[in-house]
């Protein structure tokens, strides 16, 4: 039974002609399917969104192996059509993924002239490390046609159980040289499933494929350079926000999950970002926190009124807010670095107030988003491979830009189960280290392909995305 089915289990009426005998029988049978549900039920967890249902990168129940190589733990690997870099979500048996498949008769590819290396997403110019190839054009007459996908996995084998194609649509601006045009992660609540194309649109299916709603009239983003686009929405309640910074008119949107209807919009005085909007509780109401180059902001859920903000960010931010204990952690780490920890308390610009906990100036994070996880906050210098662990409570460091052997250049977001932080660099290496105050390597791995998306754990598995293939790594005791 999947999660979403607890608590709706029904039976057939027992006949009045059953004796007492068979009338007990099947009483104490039915009460131990109920049980087994429910143990079934409460044994198994989901990974609705690319960074957990906390957002902090962590699997609180779930116990993935260390150790795989490509030959080795991989329970299944299937095949992935286009390119794209979101992340895995799961839910029952269910695996999602999205994708941008080239078009049949469209002679151009995906493979075209880059755009900077000095972009979000890496190395640029050939790919940079794990030798992806190009994916910007110097024009939209270059650009593909592309089947924006919808893909949808059994965890059992990794057979496909459904695809859709949301839209099919040649990008009106080029991507960077290490991005693809479908990088926005998608989202699960268990009963529908959000695939969020950018300016192709945001669209609601349910578990079994079927299209419920769909927006496609946000506009189209003009990123910084042509960047291309990646932040991905996030649920809460009966919400899903979608952020909408970019070079032009930008916004947070909170639609009703059930209709795509706008409930508010919050205009934002921002440039392009790419990360994904957090949501946090203080006082018994919730704030929509979100990174900006000129502020990182707090908003009220409900209304979409702006509650609290404080400059200090770094240009063009893409790194994720990660929360625990009443502080908000926000950071960016491309020309400069900055990484405030803020209590939830602020009204106003707190800059230089009570309500900021304390400040780091130097190796924050840039693409990957930070961990937090067990009192600890582990982040990445810039895109390298240069880890620091501070205490979350205090900002004091336990390790500060510790190079981690394997890693270079980094966009998977740091994530942690059973005492363990997987660190996971574009070159298909993931590093497994203690969840500790002192570093200690436990294993490198390989997938043997290029991985930009976070990976996911879930009960003793782990999902990874990579380039060509979705991986399923568990123990399989050989």
């Amino acid at each position: 039974m999947r999660a979403e089915q607890a608590g709706h289990v029904s039976f057939s009426p027992i006949p009045l002609t059953f004796n007492v005998k068979n009338l007990m029988l099947k009483t104490a049978l039915r009460v131990s399917f109920v049980w087994s549900c429910l143990t079934s039920v409460a044994s198994a967890d989901n990974w609705g969104h690319w960074r957990g249902a906390a957002g902090n990168g962590v699997a609180m129940n779930a116990k993935p192996p260390i150790e795989w190589d490509v030959s080795k733990n991989v329970k299944w690997k299937s095949p992935l059509p286009g390119l794209g870099s979101s992340s895995p979500i799961i839910w029952g048996e269910q695996v999602f993924v999205t994708t941008a498949v080239p078009t049949e008769g469209d002679s151009r590819s995906q493979a075209n002239s880059g755009k900077s290396p000095s972009g979000p997403s890496g190395k640029g110019g050939k790919g940079g490390k794990g030798g992806r190839p190009s994916l910007g054009g110097n024009s939209s007459n270059s650009l593909p046609s592309l089947a924006f996908k919808l893909l949808c996995f059994n965890r059992k084998d990794g057979a496909v159980l459904w695809e859709q194609t949301a839209t099919v649509a040649t990008p009106h601006q080029e991507t960077h040289a290490t991005n693809g045009f479908a990088s926005a992660s998608p989202c699960t609540d268990g009963q529908h499933v959000f695939a969020h194309f950018g300016s192709r649109g945001l669209f609601c299916y349910s578990m079994n494929g079927k299209l419920k709603w769909k927006r496609e009239d946000f506009g189209k983003m003009e990123t910084r350079n042509g960047f291309g686009e990646g932040s991905s929405p996030t649920l809460e309640g009966d919400k899903i926000l979608v952020p909408w910074d970019h070079e032009g008119p930008s916004a947070l949107y909170a639609l009703n999950k059930l209709t795509g209807e706008t409930i508010w919009k919050a205009n934002r005085e921002e440039p392009t970002n790419w990360s994904t909007p957090l949501v946090v509780e203080h006082a018994g109401k919730k704030q929509v926190v979100m990174n900006g180059q000129k502020f990182a902001r707090a908003y009220d859920l409900e209304s979409g009124k702006e509650l609290w903000r404080c400059s200090g960010q770094t240009e063009r931010p893409a790194a994720s807010a990660v929360a625990e204990r009443g502080l908000v952690y926000v950071g960016s780490g491309f020309r400069g670095s900055f990484l405030g920890a803020f209590r939830l308390n602020g009204i106003g610009d707190i800059k230089g107030t009570p309500s900021v906990a304390w400040v780091i100036d130097h190796d924050t994070p840039d693409v990957a988003s930070p961990l937090l996880s067990s009192g600890r906050l582990y982040f990445y210098k810039g895109k390298g491979g240069q880890l620091s662990c501070v205490d979350a409570a205090t900002g004091k460091p336990h390790y500060v830009a510790a190079r981690i052997p394997g890693l270079d250049a980094i966009y998977a977001s740091p994530i942690a189960a059973n005492g363990y932080v997987y660190l996971t660099g574009r070159s298909g290496t993931t590093v497994v280290i203690k969840d500790a105050d002192a570093l200690e390597i436990v294993a490198t791995n390989n997938v043997g392909e290029t991985v930009d998306a976070t990976p996911a754990p879930v009960d003793s598995e782990l999902f990874i995305r990579g380039e060509s293939h979705l991986f399923c790594i568990a123990d399989l005791g050989k």
